[in-house]
């Protein structure tokens, strides 16, 4: 076993077919002693023995230059203490070399690395490589543990056509190469696949090299818009993935964002509310966002398809949904009107809350039966109507009392609406579909609609509306 040394670093490099000039040996043993002193605190590398981080850091960065010339700029994506760049950046001064790497205290470590070894034409960015990425480079390289297909996706817009995205990756890639081939091979090309190992271990390696195509840049569309663009085309996308929970109540709560469908709402949105809106959601030859700020998915049209559940054919919006408090008759009760609302169908809440909006509701109170206000179904129903009038979440509407003011009940007993004046502040509840109000709510003040004897009942959402349009007409009458 060799002892940590600059002539046992020199030793197993060259042992493993690969040379270097004594300056350079000098520097990967500066930036060896580097690592080491600051992965204590920084966790920089899990391997500790010095043979195993020679063997499969240096080494395994090194063997790229056995099968492949450096592009250049080159980034080094997902850079973490500077693997595979600050070896082959020793290696291959002449290379532009730029070490990207989203979190802070490790980009930190590498502008130290750069200013102590004197590496000149090398960049440290602290951020991720993507779309919003400031320039078009010739290469990129990463040892990072992203798929082929979405590492592929997330330089499209920085690799420079004819540029070269080399992937360090295990044995087992061919189903991501297989997917890359499906999914991205209108924009890049496979050109080589070298299998390789370590030598001195057992680990096998592959150098996998794709090419950026000539006709493959951004659309007229998306560099007309002028803001960021992201191409998303395959499922395992985060982007979509994130997109695809948004359909369901649960990835709403989740996430905290929605996506609204349908042009006149959109519209609307964006005109009244602004500071709400996130991203922008097409096809791949959807119009580009009306708004420069917006980040626009340009999905694959499949995946669009998936996203587009009311089948509108037209853009998307993502949006942050806005706070629900919850509900307590503790709080003091504004005037007017609070409502409600135990619906279990996503469009029957929807068009209560469009309803609510359009009386002057002074709250709307979702109970726990009811569905997300912000589901597709329930946006399509709404508009911009949910974001018109405060949102609060409350309890079961088997739970729900007050001892403050009436809750009444609006259901097929009691007095019939126009029959008796509203309170200056009251809950109105109307029951759940199919099963309709808990006993200890009709047992209170109870309210009905008259309706032709041979209809059984109305509507939820419609009787609410008629319930609420009656009770604005009377707090507005002369």
């Amino acid at each position: 076993m060799l002892s940590p040394s600059r002539p046992s670093l020199q030793q197993l490099i060259e042992g493993c077919g690969l040379s270097l000039t004594p300056v350079q040996y000098d520097q990967l043993w500066a930036y060896h002693r580097m690592l080491r002193a600051a992965n204590a605190e920084l966790n920089l590398t899990r391997i500790h023995n010095f043979e195993n981080m020679v063997l499969k850091h240096y080494v395994d960065s090194l063997l790229v230059l056995k099968f492949e010339e450096l592009p250049s700029p080159l980034i080094d994506m997902g850079s973490g203490p500077g693997l595979p760049g600050i070896p082959l950046k020793i290696a291959r001064p002449e290379v532009e070399m730029i070490l990207a790497e989203p979190r802070g205290a490790r980009a930190d470590f590498l502008g130290e690395v750069v200013g102590r070894l004197k590496l000149e034409k090398t960049e440290v960015f602290a951020g991720k490589v993507g779309p919003r990425f400031p320039r078009q480079v010739q290469g990129v390289i990463t040892r990072a543990v992203a798929s082929v297909p979405e590492t592929l996706e997330r330089v499209a817009n920085c690799l420079a056509p004819g540029g070269r995205m080399l992937f360090m990756k295990g044995p087992e890639c061919d189903a991501e190469i297989a997917e890359a081939r499906q999914t991205r091979a209108d924009s890049f090309r496979l050109v080589a696949d070298h299998a390789y190992a370590i030598p001195g271990t057992t680990h096998e390696r592959r150098l996998v090299v794709y090419e950026r195509l000539e006709g493959a840049s951004a659309s007229v569309g998306a560099r007309a818009h002028g803001g960021p663009v992201r191409e998303v085309s395959s499922a395992a996308n985060p982007a979509f993935k994130h997109a695809r929970e948004l359909l369901t109540g649960r990835g709403i709560r989740k996430q905290g964002q929605a996506l609204l469908a349908g042009a006149r709402t959109i519209a609307e949105v964006l005109s009244r509310y602004p500071e709400r809106a996130e991203a922008w959601l097409t096809g791949t030859k959807g119009d580009a966002p009306p708004l420069a700020a917006l980040t626009w998915l340009r999905l694959a049209d499949p995946l669009f398809q998936e996203l587009d559940v009311s089948g509108t054919r037209s853009p998307l919006l993502l949006v942050r949904v806005p706070e629900m408090p919850e509900w307590t008759d503790d709080a003091p009760w504004p005037v007017g009107c609070t409502l409600f609302v135990p619906f279990q169908d996503p469009e029957n809440v929807g068009a209560v809350i469009r309803s609510a909006a359009a009386f002057r509701v002074a709250r709307v109170v979702l109970l726990q039966e009811a569905a997300h206000p912000f589901h597709p179904k329930s946006t399509r129903a709404a508009g911009p109507a949910l974001f018109q009038v405060p949102l609060q979440h409350g309890p079961s509407i088997h739970d729900l009392t007050s001892r403050t003011v009436p809750l009444i009940a609006l259901g097929t007993e009691g007095p019939e609406l126009a029959s008796e004046p509203f309170p200056e502040r009251f809950g109105l509840v109307p029951g759940v579909e199919g099963p309709g109000l808990p006993a200890h709510l009709r047992a209170g003040h109870c309210r009905r609609i008259a309706i032709a004897p041979e209809v059984e009942s109305l509507n939820a959402a419609a009787a609410v509306a008629i319930a609420l349009y009656d009770y604005r007409s009377r707090v507005e009458a002369p």
